[in-house]
């Protein structure tokens, strides 16, 4: 019996949430006395990486089809009968999202999407992730002999556990795709707002697009990823890729630092899972105060250039 965990590589490089995912996958194979076996599309020395997180078997495959869903299914899944996997874990993304349900039904397996913990036991194999927009959590209980779960970011944690790897090749060339891929675009030079671990967002606080250099030199200060509301990005000041919130990207940031945003409900429902809540609002009365551990009452043009002086001081000393 084996825990199968899939991990994929970008770009040859491997994301927290790869990590996240095997640390998961690590410790429920502990629970049910399994071995932990990673099926990857990086080559082996890049894989080699995996065991620092308690994978034993890594399972190196090389396919130009992974953008459909269909194949890399099929390819998951013949994976996890070969090496008798009684559970699938996945990091939950985009990619996951379009697995989940494919990889559930040719398992005939139970299925949670987000799962933001580990079951307490493996008789009683019950998980918990958050439900309606993060007001609240909803336990699951899988029953099946297979379970297929997705791991929620920023929810379990990265655990080193050291272990002694071996590699094998799994030969995908038997499957193709009838989907013709024409272009990819990726977001490059900053970390991508859902792996981030500190984030600075502003709103229509900021007035004009052309005020923005106060934010960006904050994020620059602290090492964050910038990030928006709704009505900034379509507006068109910031790009569509940095709206957070209910109809954008949920994050789950150690620090979110909120500028000149009112707090609006759809707004909150993408941030409330931040571990620590700043906010700068010159309103006192703005409904982000009530969701904040801090809050600064405030222009924004003074307190955010001031912050990012206080912090490089206390950098530099």
């Amino acid at each position: 019996m084996s825990v199968l965990v899939y991990v994929e590589a970008v770009d040859g490089k491997y994301k927290k949430t790869a990590y996240e995912a095997c640390s998961y996958g690590f410790r429920l194979a502990q629970m049910n006395s399994a071995n932990l076996v990673a099926l990857t599309n990086a080559d082996s020395q890049t894989a080699s990486e995996l065991a620092s997180y308690g994978v034993k078997t890594v399972v190196c495959f090389q396919s130009e089809d992974l953008h459909d869903s269909a194949v890399l299914s099929s390819i998951i899944a013949d994976a996890a009968a070969k090496y008798v996997a009684n559970a699938v874990i996945l990091t939950d993304d985009s990619r996951s999202k379009a697995l989940l349900g494919r990889l559930a039904v040719k398992l005939d397996a139970s299925a949670v999407s987000g799962a933001s913990s580990l079951p307490e036991s493996a008789s009683e194999f019950q998980v918990s992730k958050s439900i309606f927009s993060s007001k609240a959590i909803g336990h699951y209980s899988l029953d099946s002999a297979k379970k297929v779960i997705s791991v929620a970011r920023n929810s379990v944690g990265i655990h080193e556990n050291a272990a002694d790897l071996s590699h094998e090749e799994f030969d995908a060339s038997g499957y193709t795709s009838s989907i013709e891929l024409i272009e990819v675009k990726r977001v490059k030079g900053t970390v991508p707002l859902p792996e981030a671990e500190l984030v600075v967002s502003a709103g229509r606080g900021m007035k004009d697009p052309g005020n923005w250099g106060i934010v960006e030199e904050l994020a620059d200060t602290l090492g964050a990823t910038t990030a928006c509301s709704r009505p900034v990005s379509d507006s068109g000041w910031r790009p569509h890729h940095e709206h957070v919130g209910q109809t954008g990207i949920a994050i789950k940031p150690n620090l979110y630092i909120a500028i000149g945003i009112s707090g609006a409900i759809q707004h909150l429902a993408g941030v409330n899972n931040s571990k620590t809540i700043v906010v700068i609002n010159k309103d006192p009365e703005a409904p982000f105060f009530k969701a904040a551990d801090y809050g600064v009452v405030g222009d924004l043009f003074d307190v955010v250039p001031r912050l990012s002086e206080a912090i490089k001081r206390q950098k530099n000393s």
